[in-house]
């Protein structure tokens, strides 16, 4: 019998780590801090909103070199804690869809994305990479930041990630990358 678990599952053990009170220990630690937890401004979740290398900015200068726009639908693949999701939508007026392998981390980012009153505009969803649950060419931009990296099967990811960006959509990937 095999006793080592499938990389998702392992993925999904490390990141889980933090259990299904992340949101509460999330907004209680922004409370400790001085914030207003029934008044949250998108600035107060810097702290956990992002991450990847640069934080904020990087989100900013893929989702203009992406020409994200208002309207657009975009499929965040590993999204975390949703910072990026929220970012899109506010800055960017865009719908946008959050997935992750995490169910702790999908409940806290719908948790802060209704604090800082950007429901309306951004879901999450516990689902993998390697078997997206959207039907064919559903967004306009597949985006991901840092989470690829953990996927090591890179051909299904990029063919999952291809069949459900429309025609003439885009990809935008902000990743270590290493290798030929």
């Amino acid at each position: 019998m095999n006793d080592v678990p499938a990389p998702t599952d392992a993925i999904t053990a490390h990141y889980a780590k933090g259990g299904a009170d992340l949101a509460r220990r999330i907004l209680a630690a922004l409370a400790a801090s001085g914030k207003d937890v029934d008044a949250l401004q998108p600035g107060d979740l810097a702290p956990v909103d992002e991450f990847h290398v640069r934080g904020r900015a990087a989100t900013l200068d893929l989702a203009r070199a992406a020409g994200i726009v208002p309207g657009m639908r975009v499929l965040d693949v590993g999204c975390g804690l949703g910072g990026p999701t929220r970012c899109l939508a506010r800055e960017f007026g865009c719908e946008v869809v959050g997935i992750d392998l995490t169910a702790a981390y999908c409940d806290a980012a719908t948790t802060l994305a209704a604090r800082v009153g950007l429901a309306d505009r951004v879901t999450y969803r516990e689902a993998d990479a390697l078997a997206l649950p959207f039907g064919a060419e559903s967004f306009d931009v597949v985006w991901t930041q840092h989470a690829s990296m953990n996927i090591a099967d890179k051909p299904r990811l990029a063919g999952e990630m291809h069949r459900v960006l429309r025609a003439g959509g885009t990809l935008a990937l902000f990743d270590v990358l290493a290798g030929p």
